[in-house]
């Protein structure tokens, strides 16, 4: 296999890599902060959202800004800073092209940046950052090809700068209860878990050019948003294009690169028909978009198997009609808990063949009221408000948190490599009609004696 070649290859050639990472006390050490001074690469919709968590926090000094929008972003998110910091703090812009990110990174007075770009400048944003000694928090998607994993990991390793990976949906409320359920043995030994992202783009990969999301069938240079560069992923690629929010989670839940690893997949993909039909039944037969001939399969499922005999099924249904879900199920010797209808079945618990409801943090004896987790009983007030149902202020907390106690990342370069490898990989699967392809080991076979770290000290 190409991907086991390159493997092979990268796991010989990074010697200065494994000497750091056979020292992992040292490696990623970092200095304690009383306060984090930050950069933001990209300050669009997503971006924004990051910089106003960073406003909101007495810790964090936001510093300068990156994006070469000037003509919505970056106007936008000045009016943000102008709005929490006041009309004669200074916070520099870098808007001069798509490279300007690179003078930002030149600063001394910067330690952490976050990246919220289109996907394919994550990995080059990143590194820059790390050789420039500035720890980055990436947010997620997939990468190109393994070649983009690698470089990450083995930057971080050569340079010694950790890097944070922004998967919000590890900290959402119900999920991060069904871990607290799992640590505590709730559903026995787990089998088999589910995740995915079910969510109808269809309004985000087309706009009118006007507004963010909906309003016409333009994509490219005659959209805005992410409709400017996201679309075109389903106009060239069929695999998962976004494996992370329903594979971060449950990969927590049974300890990968901490005890476990995903060992191969294996991807198929059904037609692709939801986007065209989007397009003529909003702009007609006859607009030039209709013509465009989109490579994503409308549902894309991938197969995978873990060290520890696990399976994971993820799904991928972006271009369709349909209720937003991540699809989880999480299943063991003794239940299972799915998200869809909020159902939960627990033997000896449950009533012989039914399910009950799982209910609400707040519904007194409920199971999500009984193992709501510590993290959210203690910072639901300080998360209300924030996006995503308050679970972006817990990837924020958890990135500032631990860059001034000088602690390693809950979501570090290793989870970020596997997480992204998933879409190359179920692309060459897709390609070659289902084939089994293997993942590889980022951690250089350190899983073996790395432990559990994610949501486990109660406090970050």
């Amino acid at each position: 296999m190409i991907y086991r070649r390159t493997f092979l290859q990268q796991t010989i050639t990074a010697g200065i890599g494994l000497s750091l990472f056979n020292t992992p006390a040292k490696l990623f050490a970092q200095v304690k902060k009383a306060k984090v001074r930050v950069g933001l690469i990209g300050v669009g919709a997503r971006g924004q959202n990051h910089l106003s968590l960073c406003l909101r926090r007495e810790d964090v000094d936001v510093i300068a800004i990156c994006d070469p929008d000037t003509k919505w972003a970056v106007p936008k998110a000045m009016q943000l800073i102008s709005k929490a910091y006041g009309a004669n703090r200074k916070v520099t812009a870098y808007t001069n092209g798509n490279e300007d990110f690179l003078n930002m990174l030149k600063r001394d007075d910067i330690d952490a940046v976050i990246i919220a770009t289109p996907w394919e400048w994550h990995t080059k944003q990143a590194v820059a950052a790390m050789k420039a000694g500035k720890t980055p928090a990436v947010e997620v998607c997939g990468a190109s090809d393994i070649q983009e994993c690698w470089e990450l990991v083995n930057t971080s390793e050569s340079t010694g700068v950790p890097v944070f990976g922004m998967e919000n949906v590890c900290y959402r409320r119900d999920v991060m209860a069904v871990l607290n359920m799992v640590r505590q043995g709730l559903f026995g030994e787990l089998t088999h878990l589910q995740g995915g992202y079910q969510h109808d783009l269809r309004g985000v990969k087309f706009n009118n050019g006007q507004q963010l999301y909906g309003g016409g069938v333009e994509f490219g240079e005659k959209a805005m948003s992410e409709a400017k560069w996201r679309t075109n992923h389903s106009v060239h690629r069929n695999g998962d294009l976004y494996p992370t929010h329903g594979l971060g989670p449950v990969n927590n839940m049974i300890n990968i690169n901490r005890g476990n690893r995903l060992i191969s997949l294996s991807a198929v993909a059904t037609k692709s028909r939801g986007l065209h039909k989007y397009i003529v039944d909003k702009g007609g037969q006859n607009h030039p978009n209709a013509k465009v001939e989109f490579k994503l399969g409308d549902i894309v499922s991938t197969l995978l198997r873990t060290n520890n005999g696990e399976t994971i099924m993820l799904s991928h249904d972006t271009n369709s009609p349909r209720p937003y879900s991540l699809n989880f199920r999480v299943q063991g010797t003794n239940g299972l808990w799915m998200d869809d209808l909020d159902s939960i079945y627990v033997e000896g618990k449950s009533a012989y063949d039914q399910w009950e409801k799982a209910g609400k943090p707040d519904e007194t004896g409920s199971y999500m009221n009984r193992y709501d987790h510590p993290l959210w009983k203690r910072y639901a007030n300080d998360a209300s408000g924030a996006g995503h149902g308050g679970m972006d202020w817990f990837v924020i907390n958890s990135f500032i948190e631990s860059i001034k106690r000088g602690a390693p990342y809950a979501l570090d370069v290793y989870d970020l490599a596997t997480w992204y490898a998933i879409t190359p990989l179920s692309e060459q699967s897709v390609a070659e009609g289902g084939s089994l392809q293997y993942i590889p080991d980022f951690t250089r076979g350190a899983w073996i004696n790395r432990q559990p770290v994610f949501a486990l000290n109660n406090e970050w």
